[in-house]
């Protein structure tokens, strides 16, 4: 070797031996990347277990709110009960109802002594608690003694009682705190994994970087060496690290798809509490048309009792008009309970005209009096194999959201038919026959780039707290689910028309149970007036009408009956003599203060006693300080209110005239 040779191969020693150095300086860098990645990640999913077990902490304290809320509810509708009837054993019931509320109140404060601030609000709540615990007892010592008329009129009293108010603004107000925690508590575990991801992602990239740099390296000494062995020992630990790289993938992979499943898991829960919230919400519409039904039993047999004493012969009509009455309370409460369940039901054979004409009833109590609900079937007679339960949910879900766009007055259309559609005439439906169900309200209409949102999870135009953007997306996936298709037509201050595309079911339909329409009537007892007037009765419902008219007739007044607010004055023209317009509050086209106020100077001198099954149906002020009648009322009562509504009417115009 010379000189020139051994001056290179020396160079070359040099080269090498720097290259291996930084090799094994790579491999050391490659090492820390490494170990950063697993302290990032054992951190993150520390994180993430601390996030969800804060925000399953939140869902049970909001869950736990609710279930106070339905135990105090509960109380008060025993208790209601007992006034009613004076059963001691009903009595128990209130008072073991009440006791279970005081127990979840206790579990409520347990699970928020975490925060200083919900423990205030609790505290609150339990004074609240407790003063509306003392008006309910005041009430039932009136039962217990026997003093049913002091307790009604108790019952009656403390019904919208500012204790009540309160425990429900408290309630409110833990429920809103929780909601509140559990955003910035999710949006900070979401903040923390996407900054774990990024940090992660750079991480994997310098890895990779110093993967490639090192292999680079080896190569070249390698190639300076000229040793095959080296090359292959290389190789083999290439591969080497390429496996521990696929298991690490592998076991973020599997870390990715538990934290998927949990966020599932808690997705469903919130879900299931926000179906609770809505159920909650329609118990004010459903209560006015319980009192109806109240009112039909109360009368019926009221005045059953009458005939029987009095030797007449409708006895046995008003006992059965009583059973009907009954019958049909409980079929609506069969209906709200099949409404709020969760579980899957099983699909059948439903004949779309027939479900809508059993839910009618059920619309115009939950929709209210000023929404005029009109339904309209092409009398095809095709069925659909269909899950009935969750189809009236959905239908009941865009008569709601219609009911928004109207701002509660306006016309609601659903029409039924059939459809011949070809391949992807609608959507991806198949070619062949379809039900069509169609829901048209005449609300504000949406643009087109709203409506190209509709059914996206979370997506909604209500504001914070009206509305969850869950329940045209759950709708769509419904309808996708039974083979169908859904179909939106709206144009701003045009209205919307929601159709529902279902394959035709070549069978028979099966049997929807006994649901009927409601029946309500009005509860009434006593005895003929000592003076007899001129009455014109306004009530749009003909069975309330008609048991509110033989009642009056019953105490010895003349009447005249109108089912329709707005053929009114034409009606109060026609009469010779009015002493008294006895109207109801809430109806479709107009309210009764809304009719009494247009009507003006032609009721100079006529007195004005309105009714209403529901406290919060309308404006104290818009009653303008007339008399207020609640239904279920007893003839005693109606009697009552007609002898002061006529002695308050001549006591103004006295005052006027002086």
């Amino acid at each position: 070797m010379n000189e020139g040779q051994g001056i290179a191969l020396e160079r070359v020693r040099r080269e090498t031996n720097w290259r291996l150095l930084l090799l094994g300086l790579l491999a050391l860098l490659g090492l820390g990347v490494l170990a950063a990645i697993i302290v990032l990640q054992q951190r993150t999913d520390q994180e993430r277990d601390r996030a969800v077990a804060r925000q399953q902490h939140t869902y049970e304290v909001v869950i736990r709110a609710n279930q106070l809320s339905g135990a105090i509810s509960a109380a008060e509708a025993a208790l209601g009960r007992y006034v009613v009837s004076a059963d001691r054993t009903l009595g128990q019931q209130y008072s073991s109802q009440w006791a279970r509320a005081g127990e979840q109140l206790t579990r409520l404060q347990q699970l928020t002594r975490d925060s200083p601030r919900q423990q205030a609000q609790i505290a609150q709540l339990r004074r609240a608690f407790e003063a509306r615990g003392r008006e309910l007892a005041e009430t039932a010592l009136y039962s217990t003694y026997k003093r049913h008329q002091d307790a009604w009129g108790s019952y009656y009293r403390v019904r919208q009682s500012p204790a009540r108010q309160n425990v429900e603004m408290l309630l409110t107000r833990v429920v809103d705190s929780e909601r509140l925690l559990l955003r910035d508590r999710t949006r900070a575990a979401g903040d923390l994994i996407d900054n774990s991801s990024f940090a992660s992602r750079i991480l994997m990239l310098f890895g990779v970087m110093i993967v490639v740099g090192a292999v680079l390296m080896g190569w070249l000494a390698i190639a300076a060496e000229g040793q095959r062995a080296a090359a292959d020992a290389e190789a083999t630990a290439q591969r080497e690290r390429a496996a521990e790289l696929q298991l690490a993938v592998d076991a973020a992979t599997a870390d990715l798809r538990a934290e998927a499943h949990e966020r599932a898991h808690a997705e469903a829960q919130l879900r299931q509490v926000q179906k609770m919230e809505a159920v909650g919400q329609l118990t004010g519409g459903i209560a006015h048309d319980f009192n109806n039904m109240l009112a039909v039993v109360l009368g019926g047999l009221e005045l059953a009792k009458r005939h029987i004493h009095h030797g007449g012969p409708d006895a046995q009509m008003h006992i059965e008009n009583a059973m009907e009455g009954a019958n049909r309370a409980a079929a609506l409460t069969r209906r709200l309970l099949a409404f709020s369940r969760s579980e899957p039901l099983l699909p059948e054979a439903v004949a779309g005209g027939a479900l809508i004409a059993g839910m009618s009833d059920l619309l115009d109590r939950t929709l209210g009096d000023t929404i005029a609900v009109k339904t309209r079937d092409a009398g095809v007679g095709w069925t659909v194999w269909v899950d009935r339960h969750q189809l009236e949910n959905a239908l009941l879900n865009l008569a709601v959201n219609a009911r928004d766009a109207m701002e509660g007055r306006g016309t609601l259309t659903i029409a039924t038919g059939g459809s011949t559609l070809a391949a992807d005439e609608v959507g991806e439906c198949p070619a062949g026959d379809y039900v069509t169900i169609s829901v048209t309200d005449t609300g504000c209409g949406m643009s087109s780039e709203v409506a190209d949102r509709v059914f996206e999870p979370f997506f909604t135009t209500k504001p914070v707290g009206k509305g969850t953007g869950l329940g045209l997306s759950q709708i769509f996936g419904f309808v996708r689910q039974s083979g169908g298709e859904i179909a939106i037509d709206t144009a701003p201050g045009k209205g919307t028309t929601v159709t529902l595309y279902l394959p035709r079911h070549l069978g028979e339909p099966a049997s929807a149970g006994a649901d009927a329409p409601v029946p309500i009537a009005a509860a009434i007892e006593g005895q003929a007036s000592s003076r007899s007037f001129d009455i014109l009765v306004v009530e749009d419902d003909p069975r309330v009408l008609t048991a509110t008219v033989g009642a009056l007739q019953e105490l010895g007044h003349r009447v005249t009956s109108c089912p329709d607010p707005l053929a009114a004055p034409a009606t109060v023209a026609s009469m010779s003599s009015l002493d008294l317009i006895l109207s109801d509050v809430l109806m479709p086209g107009k309210t009764g203060p809304e009719m009494v106020a247009e009507l003006g100077e032609r009721l100079d001198g006529v007195a004005v006693l309105f009714v209403t099954g529901f406290a919060g149906e309308a404006d104290a002020d818009l009653f303008g300080g007339r008399a207020v009648l609640r239904k279920p009322f007893t003839m005693a009562s109606l009697g009552r209110a007609v002898d002061e509504a006529i002695e308050f009417e001549a006591r103004r115009a006295a005052q006027q005239a002086a």
